[in-house]
């Protein structure tokens, strides 16, 4: 996967009112089997699109740093995204955002394990062992463009991500349950996505949260068998 600027254009005035793509998702039906996908790493040029993303029906308060935070609770809103906002803006990537025809429609969080400073204390997550390790721990998919798969592209997009940063270890913290959950509290991933995409659990250390790993090549893309 080749990690290009995205040629349509950042918005740069989304409001939190859902943005200016919001609108394009409520529009009229199109062909979902044609809509053009791309995933890009969150920089300050995209920074608009995903505070448009994050400010649709679903609530975000934790603005995806819960796990990079120390202490109890999710913390406010406007602090969680002053927080993000001052990742980016010294050059970390804290995930991607994918596009279906330009429109910001999905997320996923990642990184050095280090990163997420929560994991280190979590009874489901804590480290397996002291090797180097890229973490993903949080994907969000908008209402409007769930059921077409994104989650498993966007898991792709990620260990493609990794790979080219040089991680070789990849890992996450799926939910593992036969009876179905709501879309909301499936931030983790269901366990048969990264089941599809290679994944090997490691531990479980609770019935339905399992820690899944892939070791990751060099040069070679998980978009290819």
């Amino acid at each position: 996967m080749r990690w290009r600027r995205w040629s349509e254009g950042n918005e740069q005035n989304a409001k939190m009112s859902g943005g200016p793509h919001y609108a394009l998702l409520l529009a009229r039906p199109v062909d979902w089997a044609r809509m053009a996908f791309e995933a890009h790493p969150v920089t300050k040029e995209r920074w608009p699109d995903l505070v448009e993303l994050f400010a649709r029906p679903i609530l975000r308060t934790c603005f995806c740093m819960f796990y990079r935070k120390t202490g109890t609770g999710t913390g406010v809103g406007l602090e969680n995204r002053r927080a993000m906002k001052a990742l980016v803006d010294r050059g970390t990537v804290p995930g991607l955002i994918g596009y279906e025809n330009g429109v910001p429609v999905a997320w996923v969080s990642l990184g050095p394990r280090e990163d997420y400073a929560k994991l280190r204390r979590s009874p489901v997550m804590k480290p397996v062992d002291d090797r180097p390790v890229w973490s993903i721990v949080c994907f969000f998919i908008d209402r409007k463009a769930r059921g077409r798969g994104l989650s498993e592209r966007m898991l792709r997009a990620a260990v493609d991500y990794a790979r080219s940063c040089g991680a070789r270890l990849v890992e996450a913290y799926p939910v593992d349950k036969d009876e179905r959950s709501d879309p909301d509290d499936m931030f983790f991933g269901a366990k048969s996505i990264y089941d599809r995409a290679g994944f090997r659990e490691v531990a479980r250390r609770r019935p339905t949260r399992p820690v899944v790993r892939k070791v990751l090549r060099p040069g070679r893309s998980a978009t290819e068998p």
